[in-house]
Formats: C-alpha cells, structure tokens, sequence
C-alpha cells in the first residue's frame, strides 16, 4: 500500500480579508486529476481566480487562487485538505498500482429517511445540512402526502468515510432534526439495500422534452444573445511550441466552468502539460492549455481539432440544461447536467436549485434525481414538481420564464 504525503498539499491563507487562499498540489500526475481537484473545490462553494498547471507526465504542480463564493457554505479548510490529498495519488513509486486500484473503489451508498409535516424550503434546509456535513446526494424521492407530510428518501454517500460509525450517523439524524424543529417527525440513516437499485433510473423523458433538454444547438434566445455566443472562443495553435497544441480558450465567467473544461479534457482523453488561467477581466475568462494526446503527440488532425473544440464550446455555452414542461396536468422543472465518463455528476446542483425555489417561495410537491443516456453521453436530470402560487401561477408563461431564468442564474453564478 502505498503512504500519503500530506505536505503534497498546502493552503495558505491571504494575510488581509478578502484576500485568496493559495492550494497548492505537488504530487505524482494521473490522467484527469486536475478536473479531480476542481471538483472537490466545486464541491466545497470555492471560486479559483486563477491558477497554474504543469506536469511532466510522472509528477505535477498546481496552484490555484480561491476564494468563498458569496452564497458558499461555511469552509471546512482541514475537511478540504483531507479531500485533496485522497484524491491525489500515493508518492510510492510505482504509483499507478495504487491509482488503478483506488479508482475502482467505490463508497458504499446509504439511505436517509426524513418524515415530517411539510413547509416552505423544507428540501433546501434538509440538503444544506448535507452538504455542510460533507453528505454527496446520488439519487432522490420526494413524496408529499395529502395530509400535509413529506417523505424524502435521500440515497447518499460520505465524503469523509465514516457513514459505517454510529456516532457519524447519529450525528447527521441529530443535525436534521435540530434544522427541521417541530416539522420532524423521524429520521432514519441505514446502509441502502436492494431499495436503491430501483431508484437507479426513472421513467423515460417524452421525446420530445428529451429532444428540448439535450439538444446541442442554441435556442433562438440564446443564439440572439451575441455577447455570450462570441464569449466562448476556443483557438488552436500547433506552432508555438513543438510538441504541445495550444488551446486558447475565452468565455463568459461562470461557476464550475474551469471544472467543466478540465473535465471535457479528461473525458476526451486529453493530456495537459502546463496551464494558466487567468483572473477575470470584465466578466471574462480566458485559460491557455498546452495538451497532447495519449501517446504523447500533437492534436493535427483537422477534424480532431474541430471535434475538440465544438465539444469545449458546447460545454461553456451548455453546462446545465433548465427547462419547465407539463407533465399531465403539474408543471415539472427539469435540471440537467453531463455525467463524467467516471460516473461522477456535478456537485451542488440539487443544492442551488433549491436555494433558488426557496427564494422565488416555490414549494416542491415532488422530486427525483435519476439518469439519462443519450447517443453519445449520460446525463444527470433533477426532476421537480412545482406548486402553484400567487406569485408566480405556474400557467403563465411569464412565470415560468421567471422561474428558469433564476435558477439558471443560481447554477452559473450569475
């Protein structure tokens, strides 16, 4: 086995408030750890300012500059460091022995029953709680009976691997409780069975809604957006240097997006050697990778190119597809986000959805997390039924607009 190295990773924090925390990565490199570390710094409401990546191919170097979005859940910093430096590889040499066998791991999954007597933004308290406790949601069901109660069926796995303890299951039932008050009414956490495996899919999308939600091309409302089309700009350059392909990549600052170009390098089987991303100026940012392929060669291949760089731009523009359809006669907000070729979904979604149905005062009746596959990609889809309200009567289109509009907004950062 081999032995972690916890000086591979350092935070350094800024000497004045307000001032950037500086990680630093020093450790052996492994395909896709860079979208691994912005991961973990996503799962943790972290934005990078900028940063530096270089690698020789065997040991890599990785600063970046963060800070606490303004909206993030208080910063666990020693949690962070932890989580880090799991994912890094052992500095045993040979580490690929150990690298191999660690991403075939898995952390077992458990149950969370919550019942209690229904109120507003009863979903979004319940899923704080789990993301301050480091509590990754894998799939939901929220049922809300006719008396008033609610039923949520949380499947869910530890970031800090200790949900097998008592004290660490204890500690989350009493933590829900304490948030919930009077409204609880049990609260049960158990190693999932059989149960799971049924809430591993949902009942199929409607074409039609499936064809809407995953389409590739921008609606006529973005396309009329020029600013955001022109924003997202990838170049190529073979020229510059002899045995790496520049990417120049510009686009629109958003939340996650470094994570969401690194992770469509990882899952296109692109190597990068050194990069820099840069502060953000004027709501813009800009990032230039040097990359090759796995087998150590340039990207010349025209179509090869053009493939790349189609897929980075559908994934600045696209990172999260939000759409309202009718679904009989309730109204159903629909969320959707590409899964990593990993198995791996996009941490704090099902947060931010609900941080933006509590502040517009939207009650969900019901909701489930569940897969999606499409010719080329799996998908993660969050699907919410929605309550009526006067504030925004869910057959008007205005309100409906409304209401895609925030979340979106939320899921971006905006």
């Amino acid at each position: 086995m081999g032995i972690h190295w916890d000086d591979g990773v350092l935070i350094e924090h800024g000497k004045k408030t307000g001032d950037p925390t500086v990680v630093t990565v020093n450790c052996p490199d492994k395909a896709g750890l860079g979208c691994d570390l912005c991961r973990i710094i996503l799962e943790f409401g972290l934005y990078v300012t900028r940063g530096d990546i270089s690698t020789d191919g065997k040991w890599c170097y990785i600063v970046l500059w963060v800070v606490p979005r303004p909206s993030s859940l208080r910063i666990d910093w020693e949690s962070l460091k932890n989580r880090l430096v799991s994912a890094c590889p052992s500095c045993m040499i040979p580490f690929f022995v150990e690298q191999q066998s660690s991403s075939c791991s898995h952390s077992p999954i458990y149950l969370l029953k919550v019942f209690c007597v229904d109120r507003k933004g009863l979903l979004h308290d319940v899923t704080k709680v789990l993301c301050e406790l480091e509590l990754s949601i894998q799939r939901l069901k929220v049922m809300t009976t006719p008396d008033g109660k609610v039923l949520d069926l949380f499947f869910i796995t530890d970031g800090l691997d200790l949900l097998h303890t008592k004290q660490r299951r204890d500690n989350t039932c009493e933590n829900l409780s304490k948030i919930l008050g009077e409204y609880c009414i049990s609260c049960e956490l158990q190693l999932a069975g059989p149960e799971y495996e049924g809430q591993q899919a949902f009942t199929s999308l409607p074409q039609p809604v499936a064809d809407e939600l995953f389409r590739c091309e921008l609606s006529e409302k973005e396309s009329s957006d020029a600013t955001k089309v022109k924003s997202a700009v990838v170049t190529v350059d073979n020229f510059l240097s002899p045995a790496h392909t520049l990417l120049q990549i510009q686009c629109i600052d958003q939340k996650g997006l470094i994570y969401d170009i690194l992770r469509t390098s990882k899952d296109c089987d692109i190597q990068i050697a050194y990069g820099r991303i840069s502060s953000t100026a004027k709501g813009y940012r800009t990032m230039d990778l040097f990359i090759q392929k796995t087998d150590g060669k340039k990207i010349i291949d025209h179509e090869s190119q053009e493939a790349l760089c189609s897929r980075l731009k559908e994934e600045m523009l696209h990172p999260l597809r939000v759409m309202i359809t009718s679904r009989g006669p309730d109204t159903e907000l629909l969320v959707a986000n590409p899964v990593e070729l990993s198995g791996k979904g996009r941490p704090r979604v099902f947060h931010d959805v609900t941080v933006a149905l509590k502040t517009l005062g939207i009650c969900v009746f019901s909701a489930e997390i569940g897969r999606h596959s499409t010719s080329d990609r799996e998908w993660e889809v969050y699907r919410f039924l929605l309550d009526d309200t006067p504030k925004f009567p869910l057959a008007s289109k205005q309100a409906r607009s409304d209401i895609v509009d925030r979340v979106k907004k939320t899921l971006m950062g905006w």
